[in-house]
């Protein structure tokens, strides 16, 4: 006899077969698929990120984040509510792109640094397309045009930072920071921080280079083998339909805005994976305008294979993975309002373009804008209210 808890286990397993059913049945489309996401990893991410990977493991090794935990705690806890060690991984995320904001923020929760909570706020708002990919990939690749650059990236960086402003009062409570007595100055404290964490790291030098290449390496491989693994799984779904099934949902949904239909394909695909879904909004038939707004959209989304690469390093840990999930929708409606904020006061590019159903999403810039901001402001009560009905609230 069937019962509830057999569900979840069968799904999964029957999943798992369709999927290797297809992959079997479309053995060159699997390929082709394979190829391009193999391509993209190496093109993009692995030149992109493997760098950032070693430095950000020999900074942690040579006790550069204790350093900067002291140095920056004055500036971390009034805006954010977090210890000043957070600054290492707020810096290394904006910089490098995805998941480096997730393999540090577990660093740091695993040597204690950061609490429980804390950790799901910072992992939350830290995990945010580079900028080499806006400037560079997006802007100067897809779109043939390095200023809109500056507008994607500029509402990218703004609206997570907004939106860790707002997280700032979700689980707010945090222990208290020691100061040593006789007036030590923040520098002298933070160099004695770095010495001590030298002392409890007793590697040398080329022992530590050699750990943090192996480290980065495998953490690069995972993450490609995230990419390849959606592009193929994005392949599948559109074979057997389920991608157009999710465009005729979004045409019943988004054609009242006024949305050009033709940017449909570029939001079931960003829904998966964020280069393929940028690439297809910059390919659509639609106004330029509409086209920007998705692309900063999907980039603060990131799409299903980044989520799945940040739980795969979160695993075991205890990080719940809620208030990434939601914060990255709010995210990407923050990067879009501000986006066409952006668009219309720098008059880059035309914002108005379409029937007159239109209007109701694209001539309402500061209303968007200010229902954004607020979205983030009030997002952590969001959040508890969330954990309460679903019973899901951890115990303090």
């Amino acid at each position: 006899m069937l019962r509830k808890t057999h569900l979840k286990p069968l799904s999964k397993t029957l999943g798992i077969l369709i999927l290797a059913s297809a992959m079997l049945t479309y053995p060159q489309d699997v390929l082709a698929a394979a190829t391009q996401g193999l391509t993209a990893w190496a093109e993009y991410v692995l030149p992109a990120l493997l760098p950032f990977f070693i430095i950000s493991e020999l900074l942690m090794g040579a006790g550069l984040v204790h350093l900067l935990g002291v140095l920056l705690e004055p500036v971390m806890r009034p805006i954010f509510r977090l210890p000043g060690a957070s600054a290492f991984v707020l810096t290394m995320g904006f910089t490098s792109g995805p998941p480096i904001g997730a393999v540090l923020t577990t660093k740091l929760f695993k040597e204690n640094l950061i609490t429980r909570h804390e950790a799901e706020r910072l992992i939350t708002f830290t995990n945010n397309a580079s900028p080499g990919f806006m400037l560079g990939a997006v802007s100067a690749g897809m779109f043939g045009n390095p200023a809109l650059g500056l507008i994607l990236a500029f509402a990218n960086y703004l609206s997570n930072l907004l939106l860790g402003i707002g997280l700032r009062f979700y689980h707010p409570q945090t222990p208290p920071v020691p100061v040593p007595a006789g007036g030590t100055s923040l520098w002298r404290r933070g160099f004695q921080a770095m010495l001590q964490a030298q002392r409890k790291d007793k590697r040398p030098i080329g022992q530590l280079i050699g750990d943090s290449v192996h480290n980065s390496i495998n953490t690069i491989l995972v993450v490609g083998g995230f990419i390849l693994f959606f592009s193929v799984l994005l392949r599948v779904l559109s074979i057997l339909g389920v991608v157009q099934f999710l465009t005729t949902g979004l045409d019943i949904i988004l054609s009242p805005l006024g949305l050009d239909p033709s940017l449909y394909p570029a939001i079931a695909n960003g829904l998966f994976e964020m280069t393929l879904g940028t690439k297809e909004a910059a390919l659509a038939n639609a106004p330029l305008f509409q086209q920007l707004l998705l692309a900063s959209a999907i980039m603060a989304w990131s799409g299903l294979s980044v989520l799945g690469q940040v739980a795969s390093f979160t695993a075991g840990t205890g990080i719940r993975l809620t208030p990434f999930i939601l914060g990255r929708g709010v995210h990407a409606c923050l990067a879009a309002a501000i986006t066409a904020a952006a668009l219309h006061f720098t008059g880059a590019v035309p914002v108005f373009s379409g029937p007159p159903s239109a209007l109701v999403l694209w001539k309402l810039e500061w209303l968007a804008l200010v229902l954004a901001i607020f979205s983030a402001m009030v997002f952590s009560t969001a959040l508890s209210l969330i954990e309460q009905i679903a019973g899901l609230k951890l115990k303090r």
